[in-house]
């Protein structure tokens, strides 16, 4: 049984980045379908208001750490996660495993193309089946719209369903999604089809180490980030005060 730690609402396994590989290629061998999250500091405060949200990562069943913060979070708690394991750094080699093992993969979300443009990039470099991708603007409000969602994704019969909704509504999507998937595993990825396509580029790897890939990004898409960054994300130090207290009178 894998370790969780408890940030805020939110668990997270505490596994390195080959471990998590293997658990989810565990998940997806034994064919009983499941999904993956991958919280970072936004998802903490998200999860710390909105309770479909963090009860989606209850169920969860693999939660890994994306980005240094959960890291850093981690050791003040007494609990030191490993290493982060970001949806953007493991679905490359999952990918990659996937062409080696032959499974079926299914893309959903992203703009217009890019979903598109990632199947054919991981196909020439992997060998990647990809089976079936769309890019719909999703209403999780819409039964009609899920149930052809969730039609259109078991038709193609994938073993691993790749959604890049970002949050909350791809992990909102993918619990509402989940007994109709299965056993397909499904995977929150964010901007994972941008980078693999080169429609967004990632931050620089020491940018990256040193926890700053926030700020990056920030100073990429100001309009679209400032809020998440600059206003929601400082509560994180409220939240992360509040876990340390509750594990110290043993709640």
């Amino acid at each position: 049984m894998t370790k969780r730690l408890r940030i805020g609402k939110l668990p997270v396994d505490v596994l390195t980045f080959a471990e998590a590989l293997d658990a989810i290629e565990a998940l997806v061998t034994a064919k009983q379908g499941g999904f993956v999250f991958t919280p970072n500091v936004d998802h903490v405060v998200v999860a710390d208001e909105h309770e479909a949200f963090a009860a989606a990562y209850q169920r969860a069943s693999l939660s890994l750490a994306d980005g240094m913060p959960i890291v850093w979070a981690s050791r003040l708690l007494g609990q030191p996660l490993p290493e982060r394991v970001t949806g953007a750094d493991i679905i490359v080699p999952l990918l990659e495993r996937a062409g080696q093992r032959g499974w079926r993969v299914y893309f959903l979300g992203a703009g217009p193309g890019v979903a598109h443009k990632a199947a054919e990039v991981v196909k020439a470099r992997y060998g990647t089946q990809v089976v079936g991708l769309s890019s719909p603007m999703v209403r999780l409000d819409d039964a009609a719209q899920l149930d052809a969602i969730a039609a259109e994704i078991a038709a193609a019969k994938p073993d691993l369903v790749l959604m890049a909704l970002g949050a909350p509504k791809q992990e909102l999507l993918i619990d509402l999604l989940d007994e109709r998937l299965r056993p397909a595993v499904s995977l929150g990825i964010g901007a994972g089809l941008d980078f693999i396509a080169g429609t967004v580029k990632r931050a620089p790897p020491f940018v990256r180490k040193v926890g700053l890939e926030w700020a990056y990004r920030l100073s990429r898409e100001p309009g679209r980030l400032w809020r998440r960054y600059l206003v929601n994300d400082p509560k994180f130090a409220l939240i992360l005060l509040r876990t340390l207290r509750e594990r110290r009178r043993g709640a």
